[in-house]
Formats: structure tokens, C-alpha cells, sequence
């Protein structure tokens, strides 16, 4: 058994700032555990641009993003374990990894970050009927085939999902030469940035069918194509609005969801609404000395907010450490509470005694909002409202929160959350 005073689950970008983080407020014995072959996670292949203009004020690959913080990462001399799978993590913070050279091995950690990123939601959630043909990928697989592997998944494309990596894969897609017919979202609105759909399907000619979805696949071994149909409020197909698209070739970009398995497996309360972990103002869970920071927590929109998410979860774990432990008396505690079109808040609950001068509540809508007030009430008094021309799902939303504000109020229980008509 080794021990470590941080042990990082997941080396990928949120990994890789709580790591450095870390490190900078003064803890040594930092542990970064990896179960791909290479530090950098989910930015080795995405090979666009658009990277880094908050965090170091310039545009970058996601490749070169990474690598700022992997050069970091090794001149401050942080240890790191590659192509090792932590298969458990038990109450009292001992991490059970595994790796071909050690075998099975334990380490006890006396504060754990969660950094494990999320996954692509997958075609068995969607009950599409149909065969399983060959050509059904998810949009992040063909990214990786694409952009690592030099293969081309297909050359007639229909794209269902208009997250950020379904638009990105319409772009790239289209640059290797194949043809993509649509890109048909469930939902009235696009789940991606303004952005993306402006620079990789307006640019391109690519249309865009909201409330639309994939009512069947035609083919048996290789897709032949795909009948699309407009749905009503509930989702459901509307007959009479059949197309069919002639493709061998469908992405599915239809949802993130955090790789919590470990997290729940510890005991870790969860957001049903995220399905990431509940976490107060310094992204600690439930467990005591146990953070957690970037998708795994909620899916971000933008991979500079991941990378100050963890910088925080990191200098809050290096503050754990450095006190030995030792649990403040938790003094007043805040709820934090979603409304009227607010989904969730991360954090979950704040005590202003432990938190910085300045903290940022991150949440996301439930649906297009346009000419509204981004509102917090501290109890039932409506104290911050931010006018906003339009606020959506595919971006993250935020408000700053400072100490001297919540100080000043001391009997404070709640804040809500809400979006109302200007």
C-alpha cells in the first residue's frame, strides 16, 4: 500500500489543472491516474481549433491545449500512472487501480479528485427500430477514427444530434470529402454553441431540421439509409412527415453523460438532473476529503471553464490536506435551489465561512429564453438580475457570488435561481 496526500482519478484536461493546481498550493505527493495510453483525454482528438481563448488568451487545437498543461504537469515533476484502471474507490479513500506492469495494486489517498470525464450516451438509449447494421457510430467514435486512426467511417452522412461534436463531425466530415445530407435534432433548438452551428453547418450548407428525429434504419449489413420525421411536443413522430435520406453512414451525437460508476460506487450522492455528484462551494461531495471537477461533475460547454472548475477542486483539495483533514464547523449553509427554467446549480449548497472571496454558480436552461432576467432571490429577495437577450441549453450560464455579499446576510437559507420575463 502507497500513500499520497491527493490521488487524481483521470488525466484528462480537469485532471490535468487540479493537478497543477494543486501543486501550486503547496502539496508534493500528487498521484494522476490515466487508464488511456497518454495524458490528455478526450483533447488528443479534437484536432479544431477554438481552444483555450480564456485560459491563455489565444486560440488553440485541443491537442496543444493539453499540452500546455501536460508541460506544466511534468516541470512541476507531478507522478502519473498511464493504461492504469481504477476499479475501485472504498469510503476511506483507498483507490484499487490496476495496470499490465503492477497488476493489482492499493493506494490510500488523504483527499481523492474525481476527474473522469463523461462518455457519449449510446444507440440502445434512443429504441430506434431497425437492424444493427454496420455505419452506426457515435459522433465522438467517428472523431477519433477520423482524426487518430486515419479511417473514414462513410462517404453519405446523416447526422442525428446537434450537440457540439455532432456540428464539429458535420465540419470535419464534410472536409474529408464525404457528403452530409442533414443533421436532425430531437429537441426545438440545437444542443450546441452559436457558434458551431454558424461555422460548421451554415458555412457548409448543411441543414439543420430541429424537432425532427430517426424513426427507422434501413439496411442490414451496412446502413442504406434512414427515415427522418418531424415530432410533436412530446417527442413524438408526426405522420405524414416522413423523408428518407439514401446515407451508409449515421453519427449519433444525442448526449454526454458523466462516468460516474466509481463516484456512485463510493457512495457519492448524485444530481439526477447532472448525473454528475452533488458538491458544496469548494466541489467537495458528500464524502468527506472526496472533490470532484469538470464533466464528471456536469457536462461544460467550454474546456477553459473545466480547467478552472479543477484549478479551484485542486487548491480546495490542497487546503484539505493542509488541514490535516480536519472538518471546519460547518457554520451557516446555503441551499442552492433551480427554478423556472434553471435545471440545476453547481454547487449544490455553499457555506460562506469555507468558500473564496468570489465564487462562480454555474447552471444551464431548460429551454430558449429570449429578452429575459438571469435572477438570484436570497430568500425572497431578488438581489441579482443580469438581462440577457437570450440565454439556451447549449451554453453554460454562470453568476458570481462573493463572501462580503453573503456575509451580509446571516440568516440567509436559500437562493433561487430563476429566468424571468424582462
Amino acid at each position: 500500500m502507497r500513500d499520497y496526500d491527493i490521488v487524481i482519478i483521470g488525466g484528462g484536461p480537469a485532471g490535468l489543472a487540479a493537478a497543477v493546481s494543486a501543486k501550486q498550493n503547496g502539496v508534493d505527493s500528487i498521484l494522476i491516474l490515466e487508464r488511456d495510453n497518454e495524458l490528455g483525454g478526450i483533447l488528443n482528438q479534437c484536432i479544431h481549433n477554438g481552444f483555450g481563448l480564456h485560459t491563455f488568451k489565444e486560440e488553440l487545437t485541443g491537442p496543444e491545449y493539453a499540452d500546455r498543461f501536460i508541460q506544466q504537469v511534468n516541470q512541476l515533476q507531478i507522478e502519473y500512472k498511464l493504461n492504469t484502471m481504477v476499479t475501485d474507490i472504498d469510503s476511506s479513500k483507498k483507490v484499487t487501480a490496476m495496470n499490465r506492469d503492477e497488476g493489482m495494486f492499493e493506494i490510500q489517498a488523504k483527499a481523492v479528485i474525481l476527474a473522469m470525464g463523461c462518455r457519449e450516451r449510446a444507440r440502445g438509449a434512443l429504441n430506434i427500430p431497425g437492424y444493427r447494421p454496420a455505419g452506426i457510430f457515435s459522433a465522438g467514435t467517428a472523431q477519433r477514427l477520423v482524426n487518430m486512426e486515419g479511417y473514414m467511417p462513410g462517404r453519405e452522412v446523416v447526422i442525428l444530434g446537434s450537440g457540439d461534436i455532432g456540428l464539429i463531425m458535420a465540419r470535419r466530415m464534410t472536409l474529408e470529402g464525404a457528403k452530409v445530407k442533414v443533421v436532425a435534432e430531437l429537441m426545438p433548438y440545437s444542443g450546441g454553441l452559436k457558434r458551431n452551428i454558424v461555422q460548421c453547418l451554415d458555412d457548409y450548407g448543411i441543414p439543420l431540421k430541429l424537432s425532427h428525429t430517426v424513426i427507422d434504419i434501413k439496411g442490414k449489413e451496412r446502413v442504406e439509409g434512414v427515415t427522418l420525421a418531424e415530432v410533436d411536443e412530446k417527442g413524438s413522430p408526426i405522420a405524414g412527415t416522413e423523408e428518407f435520406y439514401p446515407c451508409d453512414t449515421l453519427l449519433l451525437s444525442v448526449g454526454l453523460i458523466p462516468e460516474n460508476e466509481l463516484s456512485r460506487g463510493m457512495g457519492v450522492e448524485m444530481n439526477p438532473v447532472t448525473s454528475g455528484p452533488k458538491v458544496n462551494e469548494s466541489l467537495e461531495t458528500n464524502m468527506d476529503g472526496v472533490f470532484a471537477c469538470g464533466n464528471v461533475l456536469h457536462v461544460h460547454d467550454l474546456v477553459d471553464y473545466v480547467s478552472e472548475e479543477a484549478a479551484a477542486a485542486g487548491r480546495n483539495a490542497a487546503a484539505y490536506v493542509s488541514a490535516c483533514g480536519a472538518g471546519n464547523e460547518e457554520g451557516q449553509e446555503i441551499a442552492l435551489k433551480p427554478v423556472s427554467g434553471v435545471r440545476y446549480t453547481v454547487p449544490s449548497t455553499i457555506h460562506p465561512a469555507h468558500m473564496s472571496d468570489e465564487l462562480t454558480v454555474r447552471f444551464r436552461v431548460d429551454g430558449v429564453y429570449r429578452n429575459c432576467y438571469v435572477s438570484a432571490y436570497f430568500d425572497d429577495e431578488r438581489v441579482i438580475y443580469r438581462k440577457r437577450q437570450i440565454v439556451a441549453p447549449g451554453e453554460m450560464e454562470e453568476v458570481k457570488l462573493t463572501k462580503e455579499q453573503l456575509l451580509r446576510y446571516p440568516d440567509l437559507k436559500t437562493i433561487t435561481f430563476m429566468i424571468e420575463e424582462a
